[in-house]
């Protein structure tokens, strides 16, 4: 559907409107609470690099000529909103076998990959909520999907999309490990480092941690085919969901991401830029890697209305991202969704369903 032409000035009023929601269990992805109008904090981005540019001003008016998101779109831009409605996959449906959910506790203390730290926030243990749909055949390895913050955990959201979906055949029987952050948020946070810095440590710390222990203590086999692996997270949850895959694609391929944190973050001398060096310099400079990437940005996001000179937009950030999977030919679809905000919960319920379908597209499974 062709949109309407409208004015970078129009944009630019657009943008100083709509609200911060924040969805998963676990985790602070959003600078503000449910419901709330409050400003965005300054470590997030509300002001750094001082106003947008007139290049960043021509830069997001370009969001404007975006076609819709439909169902079974192909790869590529699209932009949905500013109205939303939750998903009917999200609700239990009477008939449909419900998967088992089961829970653990994972001990800082035992960990050799983040231990007790004493950063900001940094709790002692963390919670793991693992989804076993009703048809998985015990012994038959099985995709599956870690999901940073514990997204899909609270309320059972994504279980129930899953229940549906499968049942449906619209998914394969994918099981779901959803995996709470260290605790705290931001630079200096335990969260923080695990999901801000730039590397391929989360994934290795899930790998050697936490998925044995789901194989060992649910009798479940999990695939080792990267093709049938998928990371979740919104934020920084986001980034570090983009990390694991593209630090390990020989563990993950599929990565579906809200708000993703491609900003700097969280520098260091290998990446002074933090996240940010993904689109400026990662991505662009090497070559394309098997993932199948969807990603979405709110017109409101963190740092929407600073100058990208601060490496801190949020909405910028994800428009590059975008243009450089775009130029290295990924398999990706990059949302806009209007007048919605960092990691919005009405976009989450409403999209997350045709999300999953569109990264689980064309999936074959390894039965060895």
């Amino acid at each position: 559907m062709k949109m309407p032409k409208i004015t970078v000035g129009a944009v630019l009023v657009c943008l100083l409107l709509g609200e911060y929601q924040t969805f998963s269990q676990n985790t602070v992805p959003s600078t503000n609470a449910p419901g709330t109008n409050a400003p965005a904090r300054g470590r997030r981005g509300g002001g750094r690099g001082g106003p947008l540019s007139e290049a960043d001003q021509t830069e997001i008016a370009k969001l404007a000529g975006l076609p819709e998101w439909t169902p079974g779109a192909g790869d590529g831009d699209y932009c949905i909103g500013p109205t939303y409605a939750p998903a009917p996959e999200a609700t239990p449906k009477e008939g449909v076998a419900q998967g088992r959910v089961e829970t653990f506790t994972v001990n800082a203390a035992d960990s050799k990959f983040y231990p007790d730290t004493g950063l900001r926030g940094a709790t002692t243990n963390r919670r793991v909520t693992v989804y076993i749909p009703a048809q998985y055949v015990p012994g038959t390895p099985a995709p599956f999907i870690v999901s940073a913050d514990a997204y899909g955990a609270r309320n059972s959201q994504l279980p129930h999309i899953l229940d549906n979906m499968i049942a449906d055949h619209r998914l394969p029987a994918i099981i779901a490990v959803m995996i709470a952050n260290g605790g705290g948020d931001g630079g200096g946070s335990e969260r923080g480092l695990e999901y801000d810095t730039v590397s391929g440590k989360n994934a290795e710390f899930i790998e050697e941690e936490i998925l044995p222990k789901v194989e060992k203590d649910y009798g479940v086999k999990l695939t080792k085919d990267p093709d049938g692996r998928m990371t979740l997270g919104g934020s920084s949850g986001g980034s570090a969901a983009f990390s694991m895959a593209w630090f390990h694609p020989e563990l993950y391929h599929r990565v579906l991401i809200y708000s993703g944190t491609f900003v700097n973050q969280h520098p260091d001398a290998e990446y002074p830029g933090g996240a940010w060096e993904y689109h400026a310099r990662l991505i662009p400079g090497n070559p394309a890697k098997p993932l199948r990437i969807w990603m979405e940005v709110g017109q409101n996001d963190n740092g929407a209305t600073a100058g990208s000179a601060g490496l801190h937009n949020w909405l910028i950030a994800n428009i590059r991202m975008a243009e450089v999977l775009r130029a290295k030919g990924y398999h990706y679809q990059f949302i806009y969704a209007k007048a919605a905000g960092h990691t919005d919960g009405k976009v989450i319920a409403q999209t997350y369903p045709q999300a999953l379908e569109y990264v689980w597209k064309d999936y074959k499974p390894v039965t060895k």
